[in-house]
């Protein structure tokens, strides 16, 4: 896709379609917030997807690959809001900037289909916080149910805090970079775990560790497995446009049916195909989540497999030691099952010290 030739992350928000919701085909307007990382007078061109990355629940809602229905962009615009110790429903807008799709104000959104915005000049700091205003009309529409970013929609003439939004898939910027840094996981890579507009996961952690001149790219997603990314869809189709990917599954796998054969076949898969599309891929083994019973033997089965095989033919970053208890309960929680603030330091500083980005 020749987007990603031109356009890098611009933020540690994490972003992506984990499943629809329902809507009954009348306009409405929503906002979703993502904090900036790199400010500068930039060129920028947001990108779209109307199809679900990964699994939600236990799938009976909607699971990888599911197609949306066509929907209709009535206006786009972002917002520019500089910074905030805590969040508004109507912030302070400094500029608004329309969007436009191949010239146009208007958009129709055809089921299954990856897009973008015309490029826009964009100037703001370090850290402020672009919206992305969306109106639009549609049935069955994608979102993120557990965004960890604020997101609204304007109901009886207010806006009120609400995550059926429209959201970005990447807040794409046109920037020169040494590396594309980019993290494939579920919920304890989105982040869940620290609190919302945090900006406290662990990835976020590592970039502000590391920063130089590299963008990042959060694509971690809450109940995600490895066997969503292992379809080779569109989610492991962003990935494939990295130069560095961690990869950080398992914990969802093993309480969704999927055997230890499977899972750890389907952890191989998704290594070997980026590394097939020429990505750096750092492999964290199956973080502790107190795991008990079939679940908990899956869990050290998988671990010694990406310890002493997968170890063979790609970079390993072991998380137990950082997130784990003192062994023979390795698989028990230190920070919680989703890594709290404290947990997410402690690894990202480990990953830091381990790992040469």
């Amino acid at each position: 896709m020749s987007y990603f030739d031109k356009y890098v992350s611009n933020t540690l928000a994490p972003t992506g379609n984990q499943t629809f919701f329902i809507s009954d085909g009348t306009a409405q307007k929503s906002r979703a917030f993502y904090k900036i990382l790199k400010g500068g007078y930039y060129e920028y061109s947001f990108l779209f997807s109307n199809i679900i990355d990964s699994t939600f629940a236990d799938g009976s809602i909607s699971k990888a690959n599911d197609l949306c229905d066509p929907y209709t962009i009535h206006s786009a615009k972002i917002l520019v809001v500089g910074k905030y110790e805590t969040f508004l429903e109507c912030p302070r807008i400094i500029k608004e900037i329309p969007l436009k799709f191949d010239g146009n104000t208007t958009k129709e959104v055809i089921s299954g289909e990856i897009f973008y915005s015309d490029p826009v000049k964009i100037m703001c700091n370090d850290g402020d916080y672009f919206a992305l205003e969306m109106e639009f009309s549609g049935t069955k529409l994608p979102y993120f149910e557990e965004a960890t970013i604020p997101t609204f929609r304007f109901i009886d003439g207010r806006w009120v805090s609400d995550k059926r939004a429209i959201n970005t898939a990447m807040v794409g910027v046109q920037r020169q970079v040494e590396k594309r840094i980019g993290f494939l996981g579920d919920s304890i890579t989105q982040g869940i775990g620290t609190e919302n507009n945090s900006y406290d996961q662990w990835n976020a952690k590592i970039a502000n560790l590391t920063r130089n001149n590299y963008s990042y790219w959060n694509l971690g997603i809450g109940f995600a497995r490895g066997a969503d990314a292992a379809t080779d869809g569109v989610w492991l189709s962003k990935a494939k446009n990295l130069d560095v990917c961690t990869v950080c599954f398992g914990v969802n796998d093993t309480g969704a049916g999927y055997t230890a054969e499977e899972i750890k076949a389907n952890i191989a898969k998704i290594i070997s195909i980026l590394q097939e599309n020429k990505v750096r891929t750092i492999l964290f083994t199956v973080p502790p989540f107190d795991l008990e019973g079939e679940r908990c033997i899956k869990w050290y089965e998988v671990n010694r497999f990406i310890r002493e095989e997968m170890s063979k033919i790609t970079e390993i970053f072991d998380v137990v030691p950082i997130l784990g208890k003192d062994k023979p309960n390795e698989h028990m929680a230190k920070y919680g099952g989703h890594p709290d603030e404290e947990g997410c330091l402690k690894l990202a500083i480990g990953f830091c010290l381990m790992i040469d980005l």
